[in-house]
């Protein structure tokens, strides 16, 4: 009962503020102010306000508010026991790795780079006269 008084004259003070702000000429103002103020009655016309009421004192209630929490926090940590071992396995996997990928470090696997004697073969001055003829083709 005493839920209901307090809603519509909430109600009542939110739709007077409404006017006033509407006499001012703000009428966007004044039309959001009124939907606002017209919530509490609405709850209370509906019957959630008493709903409530009835809800926040019962034991009742709150044992079933206290289950759902249970039931939420199983769930998470099942989703985070599950993401921990599927980011487990595939740390696992990238660890196994075959032995041909990782480099090698001795003698034989590094490339001899022995220039052949024949004509087609390129001298450091080559490279560097190739390097000049682009310098000088952009002025530098």
């Amino acid at each position: 009962m005493i839920a209901e008084t307090v809603c519509s004259a909430v109600a009542a003070a939110g739709l007077g503020i409404a006017a006033v702000t509407a006499y001012r000429k703000r009428f966007l103002t004044a039309a959001r102010i009124a939907a606002y103020a017209l919530v509490p009655l609405g709850l209370v016309m509906t019957g959630v306000i008493d709903w409530l009421a009835d809800t926040a004192f019962s034991p009742t209630a709150w044992a079933g508010f206290g289950v759902l929490g249970g039931a939420w926090l199983l769930f998470a940590g099942t989703r985070a026991v599950e993401r921990r071992r599927a980011g487990r396995r595939e740390r696992e996997a990238a660890a196994v790795a075959p032995q041909a990928s990782a480099p090698s470090l001795g003698q034989a696997s590094r490339p001899t780079a022995r220039p052949s004697a024949g004509p087609a073969s390129r001298t450091d001055a080559d490279d560097f006269s190739d390097i000049e003829a682009i310098l000088k083709k952009h002025g530098i």
